[in-house]
């Protein structure tokens, strides 16, 4: 019986190595180390998108921030996404607008910084004297001037569950500024607008599209999101009136309803912002998209006609982010959507 259960162990042993030694040859199939990395030093003179900038002065944006650094009855971390306020700061400032930064309580704001997601635009950011000092001297709301601004910007992250919405500042703003400029959003930053009441009583998204980070993509991160938040973005907004839009997890999504734009997930911070400067009345200054733009389309593309669709959409691209289209072969798997993981996974190969 032992000399068995050892032959038994042996095989099953060297069945294991096998597959281990398979997949270790898959992953460095990948070559995943030809992905460019960001440049932690890059500054604004380094990017060419910057050089592109408008002479002309169009007006003004204010970009809202959450001072939420935890929040709900677990008590999570919370703060804003640095990469939706990084990336919309550029956009505004390439496209002739100066850009305030604001939130509740005003100085420094808590942002959660995710280098994975960090790409050169993001660390110039960082690296931005000026930048740096407007989100570390944010104006608190209540001292904000609605009047000076041509178009409000809330940005996500989960801390926009928790301080955003129900703000008296923040309805204020949104009134104002929606008599005649653009109000944006994008993530959980629409969150924002979900406690906004017009002077006839209704709620500010009543009947309008738009559309946030949908209740598939929160709880597929945090199974214990209902209990984690006040609410879930989507059911409040569908509560408030709202017609919801969403698109298939974690893809880009922007939702452009008369003045209104808002953006389902981080993904979306791009098309939001140029959403919005194309509502202010302006052509968005030209840019080569990122990487995690490239690998996106893919991934729609894939959604819309499958591998051969993707493929095509990789043949208009020179590189793209694999290690994003593994993440969502990876979430693919974990949905059990085995064939679909198989085909992602196919799509990092060229």
């Amino acid at each position: 019986m032992t000399r068995t259960f050892l032959r038994i162990a042996a095989w099953l042993a060297a069945i294991l190595a096998i597959f281990a030694a398979l997949a270790w040859g898959r992953y460095l199939s990948y070559d995943l180390d030809s992905i460019p990395k960001a440049n932690p030093h890059a500054a604004p003179a380094d990017l060419a998108y910057l050089k592109q900038a408008v002479s002309e002065q169009r007006g003004r944006i204010l970009a809202v921030v959450s001072s939420a650094e935890r929040g709900g009855p677990l008590n999570k971390k919370a703060g804003y996404e640095l990469t939706e306020l990084s990336r919309a700061y550029y956009a505004f400032k390439v496209n002739g607008y100066q850009v305030d930064v604001a939130s509740p309580q005003g100085g420094k704001p808590p942002a959660r910084i995710d280098t994975e997601d960090m790409q050169d635009i993001d660390y110039a950011f960082l690296n931005d004297a000026e930048a740096q000092a407007k989100v570390n001297q944010s104006i608190p709301l209540g001292r904000v001037d609605a009047a000076r601004y041509d178009a409000v910007y809330f940005v996500g992250g989960k801390g926009a569950m928790f301080d955003l919405p129900g703000n008296a500042d923040v309805a204020r703003i949104v009134l104002a500024v929606a008599q005649r400029g653009v109000v944006g959003a994008v993530c959980h930053g629409p969150a924002a607008l979900l406690g906004v009441t017009t002077a006839d009583g209704k709620p500010f998204v009543a009947g309008k599209r738009m559309t946030g980070f949908t209740n598939d993509e929160e709880l597929f991160l945090d199974a214990n999101a209902r209990a984690r938040f006040p609410f879930l973005l989507q059911d409040r907004a569908l509560d408030r009136g709202a017609q919801f839009v969403s698109a298939p997890n974690y893809l880009d999504h922007t939702i452009v309803d008369g003045r209104l734009v808002t953006g389902q997930n981080p993904w979306s911070t791009w098309s939001t912002v140029e959403a919005m400067i194309k509502a202010l009345g302006h052509a968005p200054v030209a840019r080569e998209p990122g990487l995690d733009e490239n690998s996106v389309r893919m991934l729609a593309a894939y959604q819309r006609g499958g591998l051969a669709a993707a493929r095509a959409e990789q043949e208009r691209v020179a590189r793209f982010d694999k290690m994003l289209v593994l993440m969502h072969a990876l979430v693919a798997a974990m949905e059990w959507r085995l064939a679909d993981a198989f085909q992602l996974q196919r799509l990092v190969n060229r």
